[in-house]
């Protein structure tokens, strides 16, 4: 069997970052590790393939990615395609998952994949406090990408999804099923996507001769949307359909309504978006706009990796299309 970087760094009890500097002979390591590496690469016969000698012309062959949260099954699918297509280059992936409150005494941010000399480059997974990290990333001259990023004039490199596009469709789809009375359970404003699904919604109803129907703030999650559609059947007037920022949200909608001897879609109709895992194991099952995950990550690995390389120069913006989900929250509106 090859013995990898990753199985050094298991039998020395260290980071796969920490190898690499001893392969790259960082003097910031410590002496205790340094042995600790070497002398597990020679119990384990190691013999650093093309992509660990890369490490020699100063580079540590990882790339990190940042995230508030992985109880998120699309930030996982988007981990996972960003993995597997930095293996294809020959990188390894180091995550980091911390508040995005975090900083430090001088006002930086405290992650660790921030400092110097640790990654090769970085994409930032949902940003919560961009302008300070572009900010801190250009200065020390970290190469990086961001996705699903908060702000319409950013000046750096970043692929995002289409969140308008996918508001548009996801009001027309209840729209076409002859629903008027539509609601929308926005997320939270801090969050571009949320503004830009917003905005979908308000310019479907437009487009339809309508005004919106309602409009609910709420954050991403099961109780917000379980309350607010509790607060509907209490008030004893209803929308026909609603629109939820995410399937959290349309989840806590569809058992206010369960719990309440009330039927999804007979009663309700119902879409969500992001097509979360469990979208498609619940019943009724959830009527969704999916998001690529696979194609998310793979342009911001190309993205970074061109950007690292030099043959990026110039920011960029990537915008990839929703995909409308059809399943059975999701139905034609009763007269």
């Amino acid at each position: 069997m090859k013995i990898s970087i990753f199985d050094v760094a298991k039998k020395a009890g260290v980071s796969v970052v920490t190898v690499s500097r001893v392969l790259n002979d960082f003097p910031s390591v410590r002496e205790k590790n340094r042995q600790k590496v070497l002398q597990a690469i020679k119990e384990l016969d190691y013999r650093p393939n093309s992509a660990a000698r890369s490490l020699a012309m100063g580079k540590t062959g990882v790339i990190g990615l940042t995230l508030t949260t992985l109880q998120d099954t699309l930030f996982d699918g988007i981990i996972k395609s960003v993995n597997d297509a930095l293996k294809e280059h020959g990188y390894f992936l180091a995550l980091s998952i911390e508040p995005e409150t975090a900083e430090t005494a001088n006002g930086e941010s405290s992650n660790f994949l921030y400092q110097e000399d640790r990654v090769d480059g970085i994409i930032l997974l949902s940003p919560l406090n961009e302008e300070r990290d572009v900010l801190e990333l250009k200065r020390k001259k970290i190469p990086f990408v961001l996705v699903d990023n908060q702000l319409e004039d950013t000046s750096a490199s970043v692929v995002n999804v289409d969140n308008y596009m996918g508001g548009l469709t996801a009001t027309r789809h209840l729209l076409g099923l002859g629903h008027t009375r539509i609601a929308h359970v926005c997320g939270p404003a801090l969050y571009r996507s949320a503004r830009e699904r917003k905005r979908g919604y308000m310019d479907a109803m437009a487009e339809a001769g309508l005004t919106p129907y309602l409009m609910v703030d709420s954050d991403f999650n099961i109780r917000d949307g379980y309350e607010i559609a509790k607060s509907w059947l209490a008030g004893g007037e209803c929308p026909t359909a609603v629109f939820a920022a995410d399937d959290f949200i349309a989840l806590g909608i569809v058992e206010a309504f369960r719990d309440a001897g009330r039927h999804v879609p007979q009663d309700l109709s119902v879409i969500g978006y992001d097509d979360q895992a469990f979208s498609a194991d619940i019943h009724p099952r959830l009527t969704t706009i999916r998001q690529p995950a696979e194609g998310i990550a793979q342009e911001a690995v190309k993205l970074l990796l061109r950007i690292k390389s030099g043959a990026q120069r110039r920011n960029a913006s990537i915008k990839l299309e929703p995909e409308l989900v059809v399943r059975e929250s999701t139905t034609v509106c009763r007269p």
